[in-house]
């Protein structure tokens, strides 16, 4: 049953969620250059990077920018430690993906460069959205497909992804481009020998999930791929397929994804959508044995690992603003999937202190140079993003264990008037005030550990 709308508000409805659906799908795929700078009197500050822009009035009498984030981290770390059970579990590995279109060549080469590095491990958990999806097939399967994950990271083009349809047709239709060529590519790598091997990897334990978003439901969905394809149902493999189409189903860039679902003995069909609409990233527990008595997750996971690779930046590049309706609402589009994704990196944090896991995140690097869009596969782009990841996971610079808002440059600091000065990053880049693994760990009466900043 859907709500009782007013005609008023119907019409305010459609038109709001029109123009904001097809700005997410314009955010997408308009190309790099394409809005030119409004000319004013007065420059902007679009060149200036916002995180160098620093109001110094606001620094405590030691000339020091108040830290907080990075005093509640250091509390943070006081909290893992203090979950730590009486007797250590057997480590586990947790991998988490996300989404990001073409973006997702970073990701591929995380994981083909940590396989030459002779340290990846397997993975007891994978969970992805999107292209993240897609890649948590591979990933899951182990090293022996990362010629599959170069292959389809560094050489397909947009044709080989989507048909655009014509304008002005395509704005009465449901979405502005054609999902079939996709399709087609997720056919010919989910194969009968990929889904047999799913099921082996599901029975011996190991998980694979992976989201959609219901969009008439408009709520989340967990799909647990090693389950479906352990079913022995003959149509399992094609549900496969149509769910990882969905997850990476960009609203009005692809269309919907139906999905026929039964209830109560009747059928219906549900429409899916882009799993990185409702949740950028997310995590699951490994699978547990009946025999498997613990109280808490922590006596499960503790020491375990939860690797999370974010394929695309931490913070959106700065760029001018072009005052036009569309190209503001798909700048606003833009900024809240970043910011949606950092407070989604931030709970992953949160899930790992309380359930004592340790804690890695690898993103695309702030300076280095990408497309602007993540709907355009261009392979030179592709193999750039996928070469960067692989060199730095080789390197041994990939991982940090510090959330969204911690490391340097990264504080979102007060401002108490217009006065800015800039201070680049670099020299903001200050050292945590203190490292996790010296964090002393006395207890008070209530079991509490003392906050850092007493």
């Amino acid at each position: 049953m859907r709500p009782h709308d007013t005609g008023a508000d119907f019409g305010l409805n459609w038109a709001l969620g029109v123009l904001v659906r097809f700005a997410f799908a314009l955010v997408l795929s308009l190309p790099a250059g394409c809005a030119t700078p409004r000319l004013v009197a007065t420059p902007t500050a679009a060149g200036i990077k916002p995180a160098d822009l620093v109001d110094t009035s606001a620094f405590g009498p030691d000339g020091t920018p108040p830290l907080v984030f990075r005093q509640l981290f250091a509390q943070g770390e006081r909290v893992r430690e203090s979950q730590k059970p009486r007797v250590i579990p057997p480590k586990r590995t947790a991998l988490v993906l996300s989404g990001g279109g073409s973006y997702g060549a970073y990701t591929a080469g995380i994981l083909c460069g940590w396989t030459e590095s002779g340290t990846r491990p397997q993975f007891d958990v994978v969970t992805g959205v999107s292209t993240g999806a897609l890649i948590a097939v591979f990933a899951f399967l182990g090293p022996e497909y990362d010629n599959e994950l170069c292959r389809n990271y560094t050489s397909v083009q947009s044709a080989d992804i989507y048909r655009r349809k014509h304008l002005p047709w395509a704005l009465f239709t449901d979405s502005l481009n054609d999902s079939k060529p996709l399709l087609r590519q997720i056919e010919a790598n989910v194969s009968p020998d990929v889904v047999q091997k799913i099921a082996h990897a599901h029975n011996s334990g190991r998980r694979l999930y992976i989201g959609t978003t219901d969009l008439e439901g408009r709520r989340p969905v967990v799909w647990d791929l090693g389950a479906i394809a352990a079913s022995g149902k003959p149509d399992s493999r094609e549900l496969i397929c149509k769910l990882l189409l969905a997850s990476a189903a960009i609203p009005g860039f692809f269309p919907t994804v139906e999905i026929p679902v039964v209830v109560n003995g009747q059928q219906y069909i549900e429409r899916h959508v882009d799993g990185g609409l409702t949740q950028p990233l997310f995590f699951r527990p490994p699978h547990t044995t009946e025999d498997q008595n613990v109280s808490s997750l922590a006596e499960l996971l503790y020491g375990s690992d939860e690797y999370v690779i974010v394929a695309g930046k931490l913070y959106a590049d700065p760029h001018p603003v072009t005052t036009r309706v569309l190209n503001i609402v798909g700048d606003s589009v833009s900024i809240f999937l970043y910011a949606q994704t950092r407070d989604s990196l931030v709970k992953l944090y949160m899930q790992s202190l309380l359930t004592g896991m340790q804690y890695h995140l690898a993103a695309v690097p702030s300076e280095l140079e990408v497309t602007k869009s993540a709907a355009d596969f261009d392979p030179v782009a592709m193999t750039t993003l996928f070469e960067e990841g692989r060199r730095q996971v080789r390197a041994g610079t990939a991982w940090r264990h510090t959330p969204p808002g911690v490391a340097g440059g990264e504080e979102l600091l007060q401002r108490t008037g217009t006065n800015l000065t800039i201070i680049p990053q670099a020299a903001r880049n200050m050292p945590l005030p203190i490292r996790p693994e010296e964090l002393p760990l006395p207890m008070d009466s209530s079991g509490i550990p003392p906050s850092p900043i007493d």
